[in-house]
């Protein structure tokens, strides 16, 4: 089978101009992870991997005690676990009572948190619905209202089907949202799942996540990484449809161009063959994902520890308050230099 590259040069010279050529190959990380001596400014040995002001929760982690307790309780439950920040998916609190923002704003500051970002829908077939696609003032308007620098979608680019073409498309419309968001002062994100780093049904040899960066503006358009599900996505589309191996490296991604990935998704997994997915999703800290490993990396490239903002996520938690103060407490007990 042709190459990517040999068989589609229009998109073989996109992803070169975005530099993202090669990143499977895994040549960028090794070479950044093989530079162990090699650390910025306050990453000495014994130094939090996580910096102060860069620990969040994604609030879904949290929203059976939003809609049980609202968010004055939640924000200072996670004030005390040692939270900075924290990312919406909606801003009210359902069964607990009607909020406004500027209610809600004030919540953040008395607890001494900071919204970091939201995740708003992609597009709807209702005209009124709240997604960027059908109310993108409204969208920024409440972004800029709360004091958000990022705003984003958790929506993967499938609007308008899985082919090359279609998700050129999608990366149009992400630029799109992404320069209404600047003219804000807001950056606009994208958070992927698994199914992101597919291949395009019409050139089976293209991974999908490569259009997606490599059609979209990097000063428009930047990615929340779910390292969970990026992982997920290695062992699920590590091998074509025809069983022709494509291995990737999710770290390799970030490090190829950090100044996209402003933001990230810490979950963890235990590893299991018998899974569909290949890991079980459990609280971070008590899985097989090397997160020792991963922070460094990210921490040791230009503005790596001032630019990335570390956020907990489970889908699913037994336990969201108990899930929260562990997954904060392993996240602050990581040390540069120290054992996983």
């Amino acid at each position: 089978m042709k190459s990517a590259r040999s068989a589609h040069p229009e998109l073989a010279e996109t992803l070169r101009r975005r530099r993202f050529l090669g990143v499977a190959a895994g040549a960028t990380a090794a070479t950044l992870l093989g530079t162990t001596t090699a650390t910025a400014a306050g990453t000495g040995k014994g130094g939090p991997l996580v910096p102060r002001g860069h620990l969040g929760i994604q609030l879904y982690t949290l929203r059976d005690q939003v809609q049980s307790i609202g968010f004055a309780r939640v924000f200072e439950e996670l004030a005390r676990y040692g939270y900075d920040q924290v990312e919406f998916a909606g801003y009210t609190q359902g069964s607990a009572g009607a909020i406004t923002l500027a209610q809600l704003k004030r919540l953040l500051r008395d607890n001494g948190l900071r919204g970091i970002g939201s995740h708003v829908g992609y597009y709807s077939d209702d005209p009124n619905a709240y997604t960027f696609a059908t109310n993108l003032t409204k969208v920024l308007d409440d972004a800029e209202a709360l004091g958000l620098p990022h705003v984003g979608t958790a929506s993967g680019p499938w609007r308008y089907g899985t082919t090359v073409d279609g998700w050129k498309r999608c990366a149009e419309d992400f630029n799109t949202y992404g320069a209404a968001a600047k003219k804000r002062g807001l950056k606009f994100y994208q958070h992927n799942h698994a199914e992101e780093f597919s291949f395009a049904t019409d050139r089976p040899d293209v991974r999908l996540y490569d259009v997606l960066l490599a059609e979209t503006d990097p000063d428009l358009v930047h990615l929340e990484m779910d390292i969970y599900w990026a992982y997920v996505a290695q062992y699920r589309f590590g091998k074509r449809a025809d069983g022709t191996p494509a291995p990737f490296e999710p770290l390799d991604y970030v490090l190829a161009a950090p100044h996209r990935y402003p933001l990230f998704h810490v979950k963890d997994g235990e590893h299991d063959e018998t899974a569909t997915d290949g890991y079980r999703m459990v609280d971070v800290g008590d899985g097989d994902i090397d997160y020792r490993r991963f922070l460094s990396a990210v921490g040791r490239t230009q503005g790596g520890r001032r630019d990335h903002h570390w956020l907990v996520e489970h889908d699913n938690p037994a336990d969201s308050l108990t899930t929260a103060r562990r997954s904060a407490r392993y996240l602050r007990s990581l040390r540069c230099g120290g054992r996983r």
